[in-house]
């Protein structure tokens, strides 16, 4: 199996990149192929909304990125999101991908209808936000990025199979245990 890893946080080592790097773990160790994107890294531009992709089937702008992580999402069989919270939502870079992609996630039917292009693929999903427990979930911090993230990913045909939330990072930072086992245990609802 190829699994795809993006990894949204620009905290090299944060609670975003631990729970990633111990679902990178568990995958290679149960045979999975794992690539691991940083998307604070990447050079995409925006989205100028010309709509041309959505007829031409690819992006008008110069290559950069983003036309090389859509060929990772092709080429996978999962895909791991994982995003800080920013706002109740994910961050700019992130959408920023998502935006420049849309054409190689979801094509139209001949209604103008979404039409999902990942179908049959699966996905995990880990956000993490400093809003305390249970907080985090009530209003809507880390389960407003889970949400942007199952929207992108759902009308692009992936099926959620696990998603994770930590709230409380600011004052508990450390990558427990029991964050661990979370990890471990989505990645086996991927059935490697």
């Amino acid at each position: 199996m190829n699994i795809l890893i993006l990894n949204a946080s620009p905290r090299r080592g944060g609670n975003i990149s631990q729970m990633l790097d111990a679902i990178s773990a568990e995958a290679q160790a149960q045979g999975a192929t794992v690539t691991l994107e940083h998307v604070q890294q990447l050079s995409v531009r925006p989205c100028v909304a010309c709509m041309k992709c959505r007829s031409s089937k690819q992006c008008v702008m110069p290559p950069d990125d983003a036309q090389r992580i859509l060929a990772l999402i092709e080429a996978a069989d999962a895909i791991v999101v994982g995003s800080p919270c920013y706002w109740g939502n994910i961050p700019g870079t992130l959408k920023t991908l998502f935006d420049r992609m849309v054409y190689g996630l979801m094509g139209e039917s001949s209604r103008a209808l979404p039409k999902p292009l990942h179908k049959g693929k699966k996905a995990i999903l880990v956000s993490t936000c400093s809003t305390p427990w249970p907080f985090n979930i009530l209003a809507h911090q880390s389960r407003g990025a889970i949400r942007a993230l199952k929207e992108i990913l759902g009308w692009s045909g992936f099926k959620i199979v696990a998603t994770i939330e930590k709230g409380g990072t600011l004052r508990h930072p450390e990558f427990t245990e029991s964050d661990r086992r979370k990890c471990q245990k989505a990645v086996k609802r991927l059935h490697i």
